[in-house]
């Protein structure tokens, strides 16, 4: 036998052990939800303007929207809760009929700007969102409900993946006859939890426009790998 069929014969023979012995785990995800009350909103709100002419169009919207943002600081959203998000400035062109073969042309311009703001108190939101509309705003592309300070929420969400995990392990092992041994890797499946949208609890009347904000749900997934006793 060459150095190389011994050697080989040699691998062989501790990889098998060695191989079965890796095998022996048990690998189980578990998945934990925390659902909160949310204390802030996120809205994204835009001015939309038409003119003729290019700067009318710009100028325009810029007014409107200096507008909104001294009426939001009025009901006392601070500067670092607004930024700007968007902001475009596009020809508006002819309309052909089938019939028409001559060239389109540019008959006015089309300037957007939105605004991203965040609103920490919800009481205030239905009254945020009819104030900004009085005062020029005319789109509006969402509402998000948040947590301010999720840690303790994503925290408890965490610990309930993990013990959800070994609830399951524990379940696997007795029923495979198997005695579990301790755990040998811990990881978080799919990034850190994020707050998810419930069901929309009762509507809150504010000023015209009503706001139900519901609850919001952390999840925690983790995969966790235990040894088998024996």
């Amino acid at each position: 036998m060459n150095k190389f069929v011994a050697a080989a014969v040699i691998f062989i023979g501790c990889a098998g052990p060695l191989f079965a012995e890796m095998q022996r785990m048990i690998t189980v995800t578990g998945q934990g939800s925390v659902e909160a009350a949310p204390d802030m909103a996120s809205i994204r709100i835009g001015v939309t303007r038409e003119a003729q002419l290019a700067g009318e169009a710009l100028d325009a919207t810029s007014g409107a929207v200096k507008s909104v943002i001294a009426r939001l600081e009025g009901e006392g959203i601070v500067p670092r809760d607004m930024q700007t998000q968007g902001l475009s400035l596009q020809p508006k062109w002819s309309r052909q009929s089938s019939n028409d073969t001559s060239d389109p042309r540019i008959i006015g311009f089309v300037a957007r700007n939105t605004l991203s703001v965040r609103v920490r108190d919800l009481e205030a939101l239905g009254g945020i969102l009819n104030a900004v509309v009085e005062d020029g705003a005319n789109t509006f592309d969402g509402l998000q409900f948040s947590l301010a300070d999720p840690d303790a929420a994503i925290v408890a969400a965490r610990a309930d993946a993990v013990a959800d995990a070994i609830s399951k392990a524990e379940q696997l092992a007795q029923a495979a006859g198997v005695s579990l041994g301790p755990i040998k890797s811990i990881s978080e499946s799919g990034g850190a939890p994020r707050p998810v949208m419930m069901d929309m609890a009762g509507a809150r009347m504010a000023s015209d426009v009503p706001v139900a904000q519901g609850e919001v749900s952390l999840t925690a997934r983790v995969v966790v790998e235990f040894l088998i006793a024996d």
